[in-house]
């Protein structure tokens, strides 16, 4: 089996309102030398483990360009590895 491991955060540049909210509060409780913070999602995904490599990272991708970012303003990374159960 294949899991994929993604994470997808906004693009540089874009508006992140969850991570300045999460900003402010830092700041609010004596945190104030925070100086940037991003936020983001994380997914984990299992793929079947007849898949080639290749074809577990082109679904990988495919997955996250299609459906899980939105690639005009998010951008994503993930790591694969090969499980064993």
């Amino acid at each position: 089996m294949w899991k994929a491991k993604i994470i997808v955060t906004y693009k540089p540049g874009i508006l992140d309102p969850e991570a300045k909210t999460i900003q402010h509060a830092l700041g609010s409780l004596g945190y104030g030398n925070i100086q940037d913070i991003t936020a983001g999602r994380f997914f984990e995904l299992s793929l079947d483990a007849g898949l080639s490599q290749a074809a577990a990272e082109a679904q990988t991708r495919e997955i996250c360009e299609k459906i899980l970012s939105n690639p005009v303003i998010q951008k994503y990374s993930y790591e694969l590895s090969e499980t064993v159960l």
